[in-house]
Parts: C-alpha cells; structure tokens; sequence
C-alpha cells in the first residue's frame, strides 16, 4: 500500500560531509504533525473535528487508547461509530494509521470495520496501516478486566468503572513486558506459543478462577484442523475458531508496517497534511488525569510523540476540544456536576449515552478550571467548543470559574482526589439566550448572548476558539477563523 508519493532519497556519499570539506544540510522539518485531543473527560466530540480536518489530511493518526474509545461521525446522514478506526477512515483520500501506543484487540477491529462497511464504509482495509509494533488484547484480558473491577468492589467497595475491554490489563502486559505485539503474531508461531503460555499462567496465578485451555487452542491453532494457519487465541466458541484465526492474522498481514519508518517518510518526504486523533481525554490520563479513576494511557500530547515514534519538533497546532458543558462516565470527582434537573436535562437533550458502553454521561456546568488545566499540559494552540445547540433552551448558565478549599481559592488543580471531592466551585452566572442555534452556520448567525458565553470562555482560558458546533454533522461546525 502506499501514499501515493516517495519519501525524499538519503544518497549515501563515501566519506562524511566533513571530510569531505562539505556543509552538512539543515535538518528543516517539513511536515508539521497536527493534534486533536480532549480537553475534559472525553465525549467531548473529537471525532467530528476530526472528521472536518480530516477531508484535507493525508495521514490520519491514532496514538493510544484501544476500543475503549468511542467516536461517532455523522456524513451524508449516515452515523458511524469508530472505536480503534481513526476517525478518518471515512477519507477515501487519507491513509489511516494504527500507531504502536494502540492496544489492538482484533475481532474487535473487524468487527467494527465489517459494521461500518455495512454503512457505506468501503475499502477501509486497503487504506489502514497498522504498526508493527503495537500490543495486542486477548480475550483473557477483557475477563481479567471484570475480574479486577469485582475484586474492586468487593475489596474497596468502589470500582474504577472501566469499559471492561481489557485495556488496562493489556498496557499492565506491556508494562510488565510480557506483552505480546503484533510483531509476535506475524512471526514464528513457537515462539508465540511460548509467549502467550507464559502470560496466560502469569494472569492465572493472580486470579485462579481464570480458565483458559491454552493446550487446546494451541492445538487448533498447529495442526491439521487449522491446515497449520499461524493464530492466536481468541477464545472463540470451537466450531468457528479455525476460520476466526486465519482470517484475522491473515487479514492483519497486508496492512501491518513498520510504523517509525512509515511516520519518517510521511514527516520528511513531500508536502502532507498529518491528524494524529487523540482517544480519551486531559482528565483521563494515566498521569494527569483524575487518578485512579483514569485510563491506561498516556491521552495528552505526549502520548502523541511515544505512540507513533515521532519528535516533539515535528508536533504543530493542537487543538482542545470541549464541550460548552462537562460530562463524565463512571465514577470519580466531579465537581460542576448537577445532580438535578439541569443535569437531566442536559443528559437528555445531548443524548449523553457512552458509545463505547452504553452508559448514560454524568452531567453538569462547562467546568474552565479543568479546560485551563488541560492546556496547561498540551498547550492548546485553539479549542472547538461543541454542542453549544444543548444549552440553547436553558434560562440560566453557569460557568465554573475557579476551586475553593476552605474558603480560600486554589490556583492548581488537585491531585489527590479526596481534596478535589472537597472544593467548592466559584460560578460565573450567564442569561440563556433561549434561542434555537441548530441552523447558525457563521458567527454572525448565533445570538449575541451566546455569542458572549463563547467570548468569556476564551478570554478565561487564554486560547481562541477556532470551531463552535451546533449539531452532529460536520456541516453544524461553525468556523471562526
């Protein structure tokens, strides 16, 4: 598969520039990488600023996270969910890439892209690149993931909530460098063997109840059952497991690259538009994120850098986006959230249901305390604001502004999570301006209150709103400048 172009030639000279009494060449970057991440708990709608940027990209990027990620893109009226698909499949144009820091749980890819095609989705397996060096989640993962919540609960009397899709388990595996990668699955099946028996009893001496028939499947996997296809295990029911596995590894095959190398031509080859997709959200990093109750990556900026093998001088814009209110699923703090009829409300008119779970989103006031912090760590160079339409039938709208503690104002954001359970939010108070925003397609188009609503954002949080959204599709993406 290629992009349609060819890096630049490295000609290899017979002795160094230096001897050779020669100029060594500027190391110029050519191609800028651009970011799109979340700048609150996730579902903030990054799927559709990507989708937008993404009609003009040439390589569309995701760094990390797995299918506990969820993104919905409205085109042309049908709606698509994507969970490990970068959002920018849908590009007939574009190449999308499935870089090293993704944990990759393959009947779910398929399965995803086999819905999608349904949809209208076409020839997305010849327009994705997978990298070599990405881990793979197992089955076993996604059970030890439930296991690990109802030890949870029953230790603590709380649980993370997680999506229960193995994530975490799988980044504990490569953590714990036992992981098995995509490399491992293309190559000799012996030593996959080995592996994956080594971390299936690594996994069974921590949980005992863990059943897997690693001897059996192995089996199906070498011998004549499976005519000797090379697999893995999916713990599929038997009388579909041969055909699941050669399909799988063999479909995998065509699309698997190096991608170090592949991201290097695409940065320093001719001109290209890069979009890297951020999955999860600021608030849901594994470092800077409301911790424990996190995911398992690295979903700020960084992640953009260690998950695809790219420099720091080669990261251009990155944009924040955020939702004109905050929203969260599972449990942890929340401080703006409403636990009310306004939450409710917002719950119901935003249709606030998690695409990955199905549970329904927490709900509450646009909380400025965590955006300014997410910026902090990403340094936004712009922020898409969405679903402003949601709040266009309130009469009142609050704003969180700043955190007390104990009376007195706090200038960082907590990260010890008894303290932030514990702050009292400092509102700005805004008239509603009950009018239907739906159809605004330019600045001039919404009313002037809301018009003011966006304005304070951006003052507070010292980074100018390049996108308003007004609705589902990309044509309900207002651009600013």
């Amino acid at each position: 598969m290629s992009l349609g172009w060819s890096a630049k030639e490295h000609k290899p000279t017979n002795q160094p520039a230096a001897a050779a009494g020669l100029k060594r060449p500027r190391n110029d970057v050519e191609n800028r990488v651009t970011v799109v991440l979340g700048a609150q708990w996730g579902d903030e709608g990054k799927g559709k600023v990507v989708d937008l940027l993404a009609t003009e990209a040439d390589v569309v990027c995701r760094c990390q996270g797995g299918n506990n990620a969820g993104h919905t893109v409205v085109v042309d009226g049908k709606e698509y969910d994507f969970h490990l698909l970068p959002s920018g499949i849908i590009n007939p144009k574009s190449i999308s890439l499935i870089g090293n820091g993704v944990v990759i749980h393959l009947p779910g890819l398929f399965e995803e892209g086999d819905k999608n095609e349904k949809k209208g989705l076409k020839g997305w397996e010849k327009r994705l690149i997978v990298s070599d060096r990405a881990h793979l989640v197992f089955d076993f993962h996604q059970v030890v993931d439930g296991l690990q919540e109802t030890e949870r609960q029953a230790q603590e009397g709380k649980n993370i909530g997680t999506t229960k899709k193995g994530i975490g388990p799988a980044y504990s595996s490569k953590a714990s460098r036992t992981g098995l990668r995509v490399c491992d699955l293309l190559g000799d099946i012996k030593d996959f063997s080995s592996k994956f028996k080594n971390l299936v009893r690594q996994y069974q001496s921590m949980y005992p109840s863990l059943t897997v028939d690693v001897e059996d499947q192995l089996k199906k996997l070498k011998v004549q059952t499976c005519d000797e296809t090379i697999g893995v295990l999916w713990l599929l029911p038997t009388s579909k497991l041969c055909f699941a596995l050669q399909e799988y590894s063999e479909r995998l095959r065509p699309m698997v690259r190096d991608g170090v190398y592949y991201m290097y031509e695409a940065l320093h080859g001719s001109p290209k538009k890069i979009l890297v997709e951020g999955a999860n959200a600021a608030l849901l990093d594994i470092d800077f994120g409301t911790y424990p109750f996190v995911t398992s990556s690295n979903c700020t900026v960084g992640g953009a850098c260690t998950g695809l093998g790219i420099p720091p001088l080669n990261i251009g814009d990155v944009f924040g986006v955020a939702k004109a209110y905050t929203t969260r699923v599972g449990i942890g703090a929340f401080p703006t959230e409403q636990l009310n009829a306004v939450g409710e409300l917002l719950q119901t008119r935003g249709h606030e249901v998690g695409v990955t779970t199905g549970r329904k989103r927490r709900c509450g006031w646009l909380d400025l305390v965590i955006v300014r912090y997410a910026h902090m760590i990403n340094g936004f160079t712009a922020i898409a604001l969405t679903k402003l339409d949601i709040l266009d039938v309130l009469e009142e709208i609050k704003v969180g502004i700043a955190y007390k503690l104990n009376g007195k104002k706090i200038p960082h954001f907590p990260a010890n999570m008894d303290v932030l359970h514990k702050v009292e939010v400092e509102y700005e108070t805004f008239s509603g301006w009950k009018t239907d925003t739906s159809a605004a397609r330019k600045w001039s188009d919404l009313p002037v209150k809301a018009q003011n609503y966006i304005r304070f954002i951006e003052n507070h949080i010292g980074v100018p709103i390049k996108w308003v959204g007004v609705g589902k599709s990309r044509e309900c993406m207002i651009q600013m400048f």
